[in-house]
């Protein structure tokens, strides 16, 4: 990769790229999307089909980083995501970092869809619901190790989740959508970051990574990192929260 902003004078390596993206210390919540050049953020539903290997080197940096990973129970499922492995390229390079090799995902359901038997229905994953969700399935789900987080009465409330998740320990958390999801995050002024790499690609598909529902107010982001590799561009935004 090649720094473009900040420009680099040369080619980053992969201990550089790492550190380029070191979190600052305390509570901090950054969200990693890659979308195409017409904004989709999947193709046939899924966001594989807009990958790269800059794009995956930036996704096993960011876990690498994150004290959690945080994405709703949809794209959870369509992405068939399971917990995080110590033998992986993610748990080696934790490891490198000097930090756990493993770090547990957080999946938000306002109905606990989550079920007993899922491949994240496993001890170290969290669940983070609402009250209004069926207290037998939450009930099953905790018998299966899973820790679930009953935040909010009708709806799932993001903000008092991450306080709870914050005293647990969870501080740098990292939040891989879905658009739903990110955008619920955004309009509470919960993110710091947004990650976003953007494909070299055209589509004409999914509305975006905000699911194409709009903000209450505009927010805004300035860029303080871009890179490039073989026409991908993969920028850092701060997001005023």
């Amino acid at each position: 990769m090649r720094g473009l902003v900040p420009p680099s004078g040369s080619r980053l390596d992969d201990t550089a790229v790492t550190e380029a993206y070191r979190p600052p210390d305390g509570r901090f919540v950054r969200a990693n999307f890659v979308h195409a050049l017409d904004g989709a953020s999947s193709v046939d539903g899924v966001s594989a089909g807009l990958g790269s290997d800059a794009d995956q080197r930036v996704f096993t940096v960011l876990r690498a980083w994150c004290d959690a990973v945080l994405v709703g129970h949809g794209t959870a499922a369509a992405e068939g995501y399971g917990p995080l492995e110590a033998d992986s390229d993610v748990g080696r390079l934790r490891t490198a970092l000097g930090r756990p090799a493993t770090a547990p995902v957080v999946v938000v359901s306002k109905r606990a869809s989550l079920s007993p038997g899922d491949r994240l229905a496993v001890p170290g994953t969290w669940l983070v619901t609402c009250g209004s969700s069926d207290a037998d399935r939450r009930a099953a789900l905790t018998d299966a190790g899973v820790r679930v987080l009953v935040s909010g009465d009708d709806d799932v409330d993001l903000a008092a989740a991450l306080d709870a998740l914050a005293a647990e320990g969870i501080e740098s958390v990292l939040c891989e959508g879905g658009p739903s999801l990110f955008r619920d995050a955004v309009a509470a002024g919960l993110v710091d970051e947004l990650c976003l790499t953007t494909a070299p690609l055209l589509t004409g598909g999914a509305p975006g990574v905000l699911g194409g529902n709009a903000l209450p107010a505009p927010v805004q982001a300035r860029l303080v990192q871009l890179l490039e590799e073989d026409g991908v561009l993969v920028a850092r935004y701060a997001l005023t929260r």
